[in-house]
């Protein structure tokens, strides 16, 4: 009921301010990444498009078959009561992560998906467009392998509007990913 005592005009500067917020930090998070493949030499192209977040929809409007896309989900896992940890786990668009085998490999004793909010601090974007990559210490990388039998990879490069697809052996070079099998299909 307290939202309800906030003016429409102030409701509005609200939502304005939090949305400028969230595009500052995707910027942010685009730029990083254009910047790091450049200096590193990464063949990649940026598609754009309509925005969209969703793999099944984004991927023919990329030109791409949805198993060349990167799924990635920030999943957080429990270690015993006290060790939360933060895994960014990347699967082909065609998959699913199995929560199990993420939480077999640590040993946990509960698993979920991040919060979207945590999700996208972590990730430095919003939900859509997290990139198959950590810039984040406190975000491990973990990669299903059969989603690196593609020559290129395709995933939305931390915005809505705009897609890279990038060369399958520099993105290994570069992430320096877990390798793990963490994907389930139906």
């Amino acid at each position: 009921m307290c939202f309800l005592r906030f003016a429409p005009k102030t409701i509005y500067k609200y939502y304005l301010l939090t949305n400028l917020n969230q595009n500052i930090m995707d910027n942010e998070t685009y730029t990083k990444l254009i910047e790091f493949l450049d200096q590193h030499n990464a063949q990649y192209r940026l598609i754009d498009h309509e925005p969209e977040g969703r793999t099944e929809i984004v991927s023919p409007m990329r030109g791409n078959k949805v198993s060349q896309a990167a799924k990635c989900i920030v999943i957080m896992v429990k270690i015993g009561k006290k060790v939360t940890k933060y895994v960014l786990a990347v699967v082909a668009g065609d998959a699913k992560v199995n929560l199990n085998a993420i939480k077999t490999l640590f040993q946990g004793t509960y698993i979920s998906f991040a919060t979207p909010e945590i999700a996208e601090k972590l990730a430095g974007s919003v939900s859509g467009t997290i990139l198959p990559f950590s810039f984040n210490p406190e975000l491990e990388l973990i990669v299903d392998p059969e989603l690196l039998k593609n020559e290129e990879l395709f995933f939305n490069a931390a915005r809505l509007d705009r897609s890279m697809a990038l060369k399958t052996s520099d993105y290994t070079e570069l992430s320096k990913p877990r390798l793990e099998r963490i994907a389930q299909y139906s």
